[in-house]
């Protein structure tokens, strides 16, 4: 499976669902998103965001 199919297959999550991914609360990933030291993309009135993306910042240390 290519790396476009798997990012396809993935699924997003919330907010509440990053928080408890990086054992931070929820404003603290609302905080890092309204400074963009956190990727989101915005549905409607909800940020949405992969967990893949969110790992990837952890392993190269920006968060």
């Amino acid at each position: 499976m290519g790396k476009e199919q798997e990012l396809d297959n993935e699924k997003w999550v919330n907010i509440e669902d990053v928080a408890e991914h990086l054992s931070v609360t929820p404003d603290t990933v609302r905080t890092w998103v309204r400074s963009g030291k956190l990727p989101a993309n915005k549905v409607g009135k909800r940020y949405k965001f992969r967990l893949s993306e969110i790992d990837k910042l952890v392993l190269e240390g920006k968060l």
